[in-house]
């Protein structure tokens, strides 16, 4: 292994002819920090070219180190400019690089994980067995002229290697196969091809499933096959932040955790990818099939399995029914289950109605007889008695119940039972869940095994927050604001009451917001993109603005396409989107140009505060037993972020004007000592409050027009004031 250098030979990484200069101090600083195994927290303004600045340097140690560079995201648009930005340095310094997708949109024949596998082993099965064949043949064929002449040893040597043929032709059966892997195995030309095609550029997942088709070819397993030792990975999230698929993914790396770096994007959305990833549920359907699948089994373990799984079923049951929502829909509906001072209400209804030797040991022999269970189920597979793999119920039963009744009780776990409507059948049924409130359960085990990470966004302060939460030791920290020119941004705060949830139907709030709304509208030289704290006022403020404006208007709702609504937006220059803070065109999606020339936010989006939030709360309180730990890690601090991710949706690039509006009053200054805790202006870094300029209702016309005229903005007139 070579040492590190020292010097700027990361700028071989960074494909554009100059970096701005906060991109060259982060590579300064993030080069010597991931060399000696440190992680970093990297905070930059959305336009302000992240991806590189932690790219490069992250490529140049692992090329001097001999590592892999892992970069990941949640967002399908940061997917694409990942996959841009790795062409664009491969054209100037050449990496091997892939881009790696689930399975399931890169599968020929449409099957499951567990079904794949089997295939997959069948397969290479089969082209053992036709190896062995070829060699008997051979064997055979050599021993041919001996026999003929005489050689009576030589025949009957030569009568056995033909039984052996006959005997493995007979166990051949290429319907448990699949085609596409079997000339992955077979046809070394055309792998050949694959891997001088996949490699000569930056391939996209798409393209890869094409060009694979096209040849016969399994892409998917050809692409796992091709991971080793290369220089850049770009994947989802759930590559890393699941423990089963990272342990199967740094095995396809060929490489051990700590040669690995890793680099996560739009960072502020890992914890709660990790609370997902970590949650644990079971359906009532699960039970059915499980309890099903014990029927007809004599073995005495069945008897245990069915024993506790039908008390479960029966607790379950019995919990929604008493709690249910008169009505019910084909989402999940949360019941709160959890008790502040014993087991929550569905352990307690399990243990009332189980009756037995014990319930551990009952649960253990149904583990033990899943075991076996889901092992005969792929014999019987693979030896074609059935045509899809069976997985076992009992086995996704049992073992989510002794997780249930070990860890229910834990203040990071939530239990809680969920009811939904099937949309075919009308019945209802429910489900019961484990759900994690401390990410750093996840998170703290994968940044503890790899060499180091960048985290960056444009929204991870304050540090030492992300830090606790992701469970970071003493991380390095960088944060750069916009480096471009101030003048040709402002940030008001709108001095408007505010917006709380018990006035939002208040007609003078909504008189007084529609109105400042409306001035924000007409007085922007460009498109508006509006942000709401729910899709609900979203489309109670497009209404309004329709007798108030002569701008072309735009909603966003639940399920609307974000790229094609995007498209027609910015296809107008005189327009106003309205949409959620915690819908899909508040990251990942930008409006560069003057595709938007202000964004409004309008009120303080809060979450829903539920019961999961509470939860949360708590288990931060208990965690970090700090004053208000859990409202500032759970509530407070994830909503300001929200806020600062929409305002980040435009400025873009140095030459880009734009104003950006927070229209309610815990915004401001000035509100800080009226509303005390109810105020977040203090929540913000202090470099982004020095630029928010408190202004009254009646003032903000004058200051937008002003600002845009000064800019020479206008397509004609300015509007008259």
């Amino acid at each position: 292994m070579r040492g590190v250098a020292a010097s700027d030979d990361y700028l071989r990484f960074f494909p554009k002819p100059a970096p701005y200069d906060g991109q060259q101090e982060a590579m300064a600083a993030i080069r010597p920090a991931l060399a000696a195994g440190r992680d970093v927290l990297f905070e930059g303004a959305c336009g302000t070219g992240k991806t590189l600045a932690a790219l490069a340097p992250a490529l140049d140690v692992a090329r001097e180190t001999d590592r892999t560079v892992v970069i990941t995201t949640n967002v399908h648009q940061q997917m694409r400019q990942f996959i841009a930005e790795a062409r664009e340095i491969n054209a100037t310094e050449p990496i091997r690089a892939v881009v790696f997708r689930g399975k399931a949109s890169m599968c020929h024949i449409d099957v499951g994980y567990e079904e794949c596998q089997v295939l997959r082993e069948e397969t290479r099965d089969r082209v053992d067995t036709e190896r062995e064949a070829e060699a008997l043949a051979d064997q055979a064929e050599a021993l041919l002229a001996d026999a003929r002449d005489g050689d009576d040893d030589a025949a009957a040597r030569r009568q056995r290697l033909l039984e052996e043929l006959d005997a493995i032709d007979g166990d051949r059966d290429p319907d448990t196969t699949c085609d596409h892997y079997y000339r992955n195995l077979t046809d070394d030309a055309a792998v050949t091809r694959f891997n001088d095609w996949l490699f000569d550029d930056v391939r996209t997942p798409d393209e890869i499933y094409e060009y694979a088709g096209s040849q016969g070819l399994c892409g998917y397993e050809l692409l796992k096959e091709g991971l080793d030792r290369v220089d850049l990975v770009v994947c989802n999230y759930h590559h890393l932040l699941d423990p089963f698929i990272r342990e199967q993914f740094f095995r396809w790396l060929d490489r051990d955790p700590g040669e690995v770096l890793t680099v996560f994007d739009e960072a502020h959305n890992v914890a709660d990818a990790a609370r997902d990833h970590a949650t644990r549920h079971l359906t009532e359907r699960t039970l059915d099939q499980a309890i099903a699948e014990l029927e007809d089994l004599t073995d005495g373990r069945a008897d245990a399995a069915r024993n506790v799984l039908t008390a479960f079923r029966s607790a379950l049951v019995d919990v929604y029914d008493r709690a249910r929502p008169d009505t019910v829909d084909d989402d999940w509906t949360d019941i709160p289950v959890r008790n502040p001072d014993r087991r929550d209400d569905l352990a307690l209804a399990f243990l009332d109605r189980y009756a037995g030797r014990g319930i551990h040991r009952d649960l253990a022999e149904a583990v033990e007889l899943g075991r076996e269970l889901e092992d005969r189920y792929e014999r019987a597979y693979r030896r074609g008695e059935t045509t899809t793999r069976t997985e076992c119920q009992t086995l996704q039963a049992a073992t989510f119940l002794q997780t249930y009744l070990a860890d229910g009780d834990d203040t990071g776990r939530y239990p809680v039972v969920g009811v939904r409507r099937d949309v075919g059948t009308g019945d209802v049924y429910g489900r019961a869940e484990l759900y994690t409130c401390l990410p750093r359960t996840v998170t703290g085990d994968l940044f503890e095994e790899v060499h180091a990470s960048v985290l960056m966004s444009a929204t991870l302060r304050p540090f030492d927050v992300t830090a606790d939460v992701l469970g970071l030791d003493t991380p390095e920290t960088l944060a750069y604001g916009l480096s471009f020119p101030p003048s040709h941004r402002r940030t008001f705060a709108v001095d408007l009451p505010p917006l709380f949830a018990s006035r939002r139907d208040d007609p003078e709030v909504v008189g007084a917001v529609t109105d400042a709304l409306a001035d924000v509208v007409r007085y922007t030289a460009g498109n508006v993109l509006a942000f709401f704290p729910s899709y609900g006022e979203a489309a109670r403020y497009h209404d309004r603005l329709g007798d108030a404006v002569a701008a072309t208007r735009f909603l966003d709702e639940p399920g609307t396409r974000a790229d094609q609504l995007r498209q027609r937006f910015v296809d107008h220059d005189d327009a106003v989107l309205c949409t959620s803070v915690w819908g899909t065109l508040t990251e990942g999606v930008s409006f560069d140009g003057d595709a938007a020339r202000a964004v409004a936010v309008v009120g303080v989006p809060y979450p829903h505060l539920d019961d999961r939030t509470e939860a949360i709360q708590d288990a931060y309180d208990a965690r970090f037993d700090g004053a208000d730990a859990g409202w500032r890690y759970a509530v407070e601090i994830p909503t300001v972020r929200k806020t600062r991710q929409a305002l980040g949706r435009i400025l873009r690039a140095p030459d880009e004007i734009g104003a950006r509006v927070l229209l309610d009053r815990r915004y401001t200054a000035a509100g800080t000592d009226q509303l005390g805790a109810y105020s977040v202006h203090d929540a913000f870094p202090a470099d982004e409050r020095e630029e928010i300029v408190d202004i009254a209702p009646a003032k903000l016309r004058y200051a937008l027009h002003n600002f845009y005229t000064d800019h020479d903005a206008w397509t004609g007139d300015p509007p008259p004031l």
